[in-house]
């Protein structure tokens, strides 16, 4: 499995929930762009409109050896997961604090595939706190 971005900022600002493996619908030089490292998903999220997932904010530079004059690197791409999978995340999106993030883009049997994570926003102070308790752990280790 070779991974082609990761969002790990993303870890931070977020507490993970669960995770779901969905392939994306690209053309062939967006394709290319992703297996060059053309991509990046700092910003990226999904959302589900009439029972269809769609990754919003995933740039994926243009492809160099093609001619895409029209090219808009930030468009929304469709994903592909079970039609379960899809019920079951409008339900827990319509939560209030609930998110799915994109966390990851890796290759898997050939096909590009991004790992999402239903994630609830973390609180400055829960951040605060983790922060706290590393340094606190880090202070026992050394003594």
């Amino acid at each position: 499995m070779k991974v082609f971005a990761e969002n790990r900022k993303a870890r931070n600002s977020y507490e993970f929930l669960d995770f779901y493996e969905a392939g994306v619908v690209l053309s062939g030089p967006e394709t290319k762009s992703i297996r060059s490292g053309g991509v990046s998903i700092v910003d990226a999220f999904a959302s589900i409109d009439k029972e269809e997932a769609y990754i919003m904010e995933m740039n994926i530079e243009p492809y160099k050896y093609s001619d895409n004059s029209d090219y808009n690197p930030k468009s929304q791409r469709k994903l592909l997961l079970h039609k379960g999978e899809i019920k079951k995340l409008i339900g827990l999106l319509s939560q209030k604090g609930y998110t799915l993030i994109a966390t990851k883009v890796f290759e898997k049997n050939g096909y590009i595939k991004i790992e999402l994570a239903l994630a609830k926003g973390k609180k400055d102070y829960d951040k605060r706190k983790k922060i706290l308790n590393k340094e606190h752990s880090k202070e026992i280790k050394n003594y």
